[in-house]
This record gives structure tokens, sequence and C-alpha cells, in this order.
């Protein structure tokens, strides 16, 4: 695609979508106070991705890259490969060699080249990284550049125009920790930085919470929770950072809370998410915010919170029954 077609699409609307926030009437309930949902799995890649990845994207076209390479768990891939087609550009996207095949199959409707590469991610980026010295070609990091974080405070924008007021927390998952550093700078943008964020992951994928009890970066020798999407070894720099500027609370809950909390939003919400969606969500279903509360964490009075909901497409409801079998769930 080139002249004013290419000209418009890089200067166009953003790629991502406004989404809905829905008041929760089933996890208030289990929650004891208002649950908002920011259902980000409405995306039109099926996840957050898009907002920071799909900024990036537009932003370094303008600038005259000539191919985009992304190493993926797979949501941001395909946020990547979804850019590509809408700027006209090829796309490779590097994936672990354990991805599903339905996200392959998904990436590759989109246009995209997949390469599968290494056990986890870290592998996955290593090639993408050497595949980015080509003339021309753009490592499209998943979760750590400034553009990505700039896109991912959009979401922040949008809860200051449906709520006016400032919720009690705001919970979300964190793998890489470009959502948290997006979440965070948004926060303080629209001048919420003390809304406390509560930040969830999985054991076996935490290394954000290894960072915050050490103050320091950490590195994980593997990856063994099944929620892969929260998969780096290490989180970025920039995750520890936010602490810094707003009061984040690094919470780890077990993979079976996680996929258990999955199964009950399937059964109250009529929505599928991935084990990485699930932790956020866990939040919620494993009582964890009246334990805070408790711990006085969190304010006594906590009227709401919003769940960010940022959805996943490394699921079906095979997968789902699967690791409810391996976890051990009846």
């Amino acid at each position: 695609m080139k002249g004013p077609k290419l000209a418009c699409l890089l200067q166009s609307e953003p790629f991502h979508k406004v989404t809905p926030l829905l008041e929760s009437w089933a996890l208030s309930r289990v929650a004891g106070m208002t649950v908002f949902l920011k259902c980000e799995n409405v995306q039109p890649c099926g996840s957050f991705k898009i907002r920071g990845i799909g900024h990036f994207c537009q932003q370094m076209a303008k600038k005259g890259c000539s191919h985009l390479v992304c190493s993926s768990g797979g949501n941001a891939g395909l946020a990547a490969a979804y850019s590509a087609q809408k700027l006209g550009i090829p796309a490779t996207i590097v994936l672990p060699e354990n991805t599903s095949q339905q996200v392959v199959q998904r990436l590759q409707s989109e246009g995209a080249e997949v390469q599968l590469t290494g056990k986890v991610w870290d592998e996955a980026n290593m090639r993408a990284q050497e595949l980015a010295t080509r003339d021309g070609w753009l490592n499209v990091s998943p979760f750590d550049h400034p553009l990505i974080w700039e896109g991912h405070a959009s979401l922040v924008r949008e809860l200051k125009v449906s709520l006016g007021t400032p919720p009690g927390a705001v919970v979300l998952a964190v793998g890489g920790g470009g959502l948290l550093a997006g979440v965070t700078a948004g926060l303080v943008e629209v001048g919420w930085q003390h809304v406390p964020i509560v930040a969830m992951e999985t054991r076996g994928a935490h290394s954000f919470n290894m960072a915050m009890k050490a103050g320091r970066l950490v590195t994980l020798p593997d990856i063994t929770s099944v929620a892969k999407s929260l998969g780096a070894k290490t989180v970025a720099s920039r995750a520890l950072e936010c602490a810094q500027e707003c009061e984040i609370i690094s919470v780890v809950v077990d993979d079976k809370e996680a996929v258990s909390a999955v199964q009950r939003f399937l059964d109250d919400e009529r929505m599928l998410v991935e084990p990485a969606c699930g932790a956020a969500l866990a939040a919620v279903y494993s009582g964890l915010l009246g334990r805070l509360q408790a711990e006085g964490r969190l304010h006594q009075a906590l009227a709401s919170v919003v769940v960010i909901v940022c959805g996943g497409n490394n699921i079906n409801s095979q997968q789902l029954q699967e690791l409810k079998t391996q976890l051990g769930h009846s």
C-alpha cells in the first residue's frame, strides 16, 4: 500500500476501540463493593495489547519502518499483526513452540509470517531481536517501550470519562509490566495517582513481585505457571519505577485460583478469558480485596474497584477443561 491511502492510515484514528465499563452484579456481590469491569477482551485483537502496540506501530510507520517483528506469547503478536495489516506492511511474529495452533492460525489469517522458537517468551524474544537487525525491520516489544505505555494510558482516560470520580482501586494482571506502566502513566495524567493499583501475578510467573521484594530486577529461572501470557522471566525496569509514582500492592495467586476465577467469570459474565486475566479476577473471587482491607492495605470504606479484564486469545473451552483437570479442579 503506497501513496495517499497509506498516509491517511498513518494519520488515522487509533487502532484500539473505546471499551465498555460494566458494573458487575455478580462480582460486586462476591466482593461486597461495586466492581466495574473494563472489558479489554472485546478489543479487535482480543486484549488490551492493541492500545500500546497499535500506537507504537503507527508512530514507527511514520518514521519509515518497512517490516514489523514481534516476539509474543500470542496477544502482543496479534496486536502487531493487526497493526501491520492496517498499515500495509509485513509482519513476522516469533512465538514459543508451545503456542496453541488456534493462535498461530489467527496470526496467519492476519497476514503475518509465524516462527516458533524456544520454550518460553524470552527465547522467542532473542530470535525476534536477531531478525530486527535486518534493514528496515523493527522489533516491536510486547511491553517495554514508552510509546507502548503511552498507548495503554488511554485506558485510564476512558475510565475518567466513564466514572468522573476516581475508583477506590484498580486491579490488573502483570506480565512484562507494560499494562502496569501504562495505567500508572494514565493515573498520573488524570490526577488519580492516589488510586492504589492491585498488581496480580501467578506463582511461577511472578517476576514483578520478586523484584518488588528485592528492590531490584529479578530474573526467574523458568516460567512454571500455566498463565503463559504472564511469562516474562524479568519484568520491565519501568514497572519497578512505577512504585515510586503510585501505590502498588503486589499479590501472587496460585494457578488454581486463577483458573478457578476464569471458570467463575465464564459462569457469571458469559465471557471466556485466559488464566493471565484470571489472575486479576482472582483478586475478587479469592476474597483478596477483603483481606487487604482487613490488613489496612486498602481503605476500609472502599466504594468501588475497577478490574481490568485484559482478555487473551490463548484459551478455548477444551483448554479450560484441560487446565482444570491438570490443576485438580472438580
